[in-house]
C-alpha cells in the first residue's frame, strides 16, 4: 500500500504539470495563445478552487474549538478563495495575471500561518513547493503576455 505522503506528494507534482506545459506552450506555439491562455487561467482556477475546498474539512472538525481559527472563519476563508478563482475567470486578462498568483501566495499564507497546526510535518514543505512553481509559472505567464501585447 502507498503511504498518504507518497501520493499527496505524487499528484501534488503531477497537478502541475498543467501549470508548466501551459507556460512552455506559449513560449512555443504562441499562435495557439488565446487557447492556451484560457486554458490555463481555467486550471487556475480549478486548482485554487479545489485547494480552498480543503478547509471544509478542517472547519468541520473544529466543532466549537476557535484555535487556530473557529469554524466560521475556516469555512469563510474557503469561500473567499473559492469565490476568488471563479470571479477572475469572468475579469480581463490584465485582473487575472494579478488575481491568479497573489490567490495561490494568500493561499499558502494562510496554510502556513493559520492551518499549519492541521497539517502532518510534510505538508506544507510540498505546498510550498507546488506554490512556488504555480506563481512561477503565472509570473512567467502574465510577463509573456505583456511582452506579446
Amino acid at each position: 500500500m502507498i503511504a498518504v505522503a507518497r501520493l499527496a506528494i505524487a499528484i501534488g507534482l503531477a497537478g502541475l504539470v498543467p501549470f508548466i506545459l501551459g507556460t512552455c506552450a506559449l513560449l512555443i506555439w504562441p499562435e495557439y495563445s488565446p487557447v492556451t491562455v484560457g486554458y490555463f487561467y481555467l486550471y487556475s482556477a480549478g486548482i485554487l478552487a479545489f485547494m480552498a475546498g480543503v478547509y471544509w474539512p478542517i472547519a468541520l472538525q473544529l466543532e466549537n474549538r476557535c484555535y487556530p481559527l473557529s469554524p466560521l472563519y475556516t469555512m469563510l476563508i474557503s469561500q473567499l478563495f473559492f469565490l476568488t478563482a471563479g470571479i477572475a475567470l469572468l475579469l480581463p486578462l490584465t485582473a487575472q495575471m494579478i488575481i491568479y498568483p497573489v490567490a495561490f501566495l494568500g493561499l499558502y499564507i494562510v496554510d502556513a500561518r493559520w492551518m499549519r497546526p492541521y497539517w502532518p510535518g510534510w505538508y506544507l514543505n510540498l505546498r510550498l513547493t507546488l506554490t512556488a512553481v504555480a506563481i512561477a509559472t503565472q509570473v512567467i505567464t502574465a510577463a509573456w503576455l505583456v511582452m506579446a501585447h
